[in-house]
């Protein structure tokens, strides 16, 4: 089982995506008269574009092409090889100043011609404001129609306003850098409580693996949102960010998720519940599971980033490999279905725990396919990344929190999984085969042993419950006398003549006055008195 979660863990580390920057510089060197540079949603009346481009005098003259999302526009001309230069120009309209002609004729573009050597540069230096009744996708492309090429060396800042919070993002991101903080707080809290519950349930050995699988993916998720929140903070500033934040936050994000979906997985089989270890061949089908829903996520990122277009506003999950994951993450609850009902009949006094374990879950598992298929169909292409990056934290939020309020180490939680100590599993594991190898003893629930929230139950860890134990005065007897064996508890009491061989003992101290002499002190009624010595009534000589 180890073997599992930890190849879960390595194999995510390869869960990648690409990072798309709102401050792009760059090159153009191609024989070809259109090409694609950038995209970007501005807002409806306070987006604005600054450039600077710089391309050799004799390669005049060159057009910066600004389209937007309407079907008429850019979906017209962007892949339609069978529309030539002039035809994807002519889709532009000259009263919406959509068309930047780079040269020093057109007064807004700011070109000047700049000596450098025995060839003169046009270098433009300026910026377009935009206006639209929505938010909208625009589309900056760079056209030479005629022939001989395009080469231009370019740098363009994409705002939105002036504020910290929206300046340097695309309208579909706003309130990301928001919404991972709010979460993060979140989860930092989830996280903390479950590491409390985790000291008590410590404190009454009942800490089993899949609660440490549980810590484990929330404490990975609250590194991820950490890791987002400083990418968003740093990409915020200038508009640029670290790329490789951005890639370690989804790396953690994939982590927290495939070890929280094994979890589940093995608790709906019944593993620290119902059983102490999954069977030989339920560890090869999780094996096997679990390696391919990895090598498709593998296979979603890196078709996500060598892919897909950069000119088009693609979801991850709108491709072969996310659909091949929605298709696994039915599979695996058709498989979670499977194990909570075998759970359930073999051990139906656990129903408090399964019946909601199971309804919840049930939920989860429906909503990440189904949030997908909204994305790709029901949202709006100019909203969609900031609503599905909400909307996935919540379904996270969600798991963690019911898992949280089941699990918690009350005697007031009916619902509580584990009723097993952790010192016993190993005495189960190490019983002959055949004699509760991989089964727990039934019993309903753990917390009928919780003395309350504050201190775990120490005498009940170390004790058999059986036919009460006999007080001193009826287990030992006089000298020479043997007392009979308690078969229940395996204790045996004797005696022995050990007068040949110690010297008489000296004579009895005779007794002081009551009046003299206080009391012994009598120990507390509430300690069991596990261990006790007979003075010297039991072996005094006689006078």
């Amino acid at each position: 089982m180890d073997r599992v979660l930890g190849f879960a863990v390595v194999s995510s580390v390869l869960c990648v995506g690409s990072v798309l920057g709102k401050y792009v510089r760059g090159i153009v060197n191609t024989k070809e008269d259109w090409v694609f540079l950038t995209r970007f949603c501005f807002l409806t009346d306070s987006g604005r574009l600054d450039f600077k481009f710089r391309y050799p005098k004799s390669r005049c003259c060159q057009n910066i092409l600004l389209y937007f999302d309407e079907s008429s526009q850019w979906p017209s001309v962007y892949k339609r090889p069978e529309k030539d230069c002039y035809q994807k120009e002519a889709v532009l309209r000259p009263e919406n100043n959509q068309v930047i002609n780079l040269t020093t004729r057109y007064t807004w573009s700011g070109c000047v011609v700049e000596g450098e050597g025995d060839e003169e540069i046009l270098s433009c230096v300026g910026g377009r404001s935009f206006r639209s009744v929505r938010e909208r996708w625009w589309y900056i492309a760079l056209s030479k129609c005629g022939g001989g090429g395009l080469q231009l060396e370019y740098e363009m800042k994409l705002t939105n306003g002036q504020s910290f919070w929206t300046q340097h993002f695309s309208a579909d991101e706003f309130g990301i850098l928001e919404t991972d903080i709010t979460f993060l707080v979140i989860f930092a809290t989830v996280f903390t409580l479950s590491c409390y519950f985790a000291y008590n349930l410590k404190g009454r050995q009942l800490l089993h693996t899949t609660y440490k699988m549980f810590m484990t993916a929330a404490g990975v998720e609250v590194l991820s949102l950490l890791f987002f929140c400083i990418y968003w903070g740093l990409y915020a500033r200038d508009g640029v960010g670290n790329g490789s934040l951005k890639i370690l936050g989804k790396l953690l994000f994939s982590v927290s998720f495939l070890v929280f979906l094994l979890m589940l997985i093995l608790l709906g089989k019944g593993f620290t519940v119902t059983r102490a270890r999954i069977s030989h061949s339920g560890s090869v089908k999780l094996s096997i599971y679990m390696t391919v829903y990895t090598i498709t996520y593998i296979i979603l990122f890196i078709y996500e980033a060598e892919f897909f277009d950069p000119g088009e506003v693609l979801y991850a999950y709108d491709s072969p490999a996310g659909y091949g994951l929605m298709g696994l993450q039915l599979l695996a609850y058709v498989w979670f279905c499977y194990a909570v009902l075998v759970s359930l009949k073999h051990y139906p006094e656990k129903q408090p725990f399964y019946i909601p374990f199971f309804a919840a879950y049930t939920l989860w598992f429906f909503a990440v396919p189904v949030m997908a298929l909204i994305a790709n169909f029901g949202i709006s292409r100019w909203a969609r990344e900031k609503i599905v990056n909400g909307i996935q934290l919540g379904i996270h939020l969600y798991a963690h929190v019911v898992f949280l309020a089941i699990t918690r180490p009350s005697a007031a939680n009916k619902n509580f999984p584990y009723h097993v100590r952790t010192s016993q599993i190993g005495i189960l594991l190490s019983s002959p085969k055949g004699i509760g190898t991989e089964s727990f003893p039934h019993h309903a629930y753990g917390n009928s042993s919780f003395l309350g929230d504050s201190q775990p139950n120490f005498t009940e860890l170390f004790s058999i419950h059986s036919a009460p134990l006999k007080t001193i005065d009826e287990a030992v007897g006089w000298k020479g006398q043997e007392v009979a064996q308690n078969s229940d508890q395996k204790i045996i009491t004797t005696t022995a003549d050990l007068s040949s061989t110690f010297s008489p003992p000296p004579p009895p101290i005779p007794p002081r006055s009551s009046a003299l002499s206080p009391p012994p002190p009598r120990l507390a009624s509430h300690f069991t008195e596990y261990f006790s010595m007979q003075g010297g009534a039991g072996m005094g000589s006689k006078a």
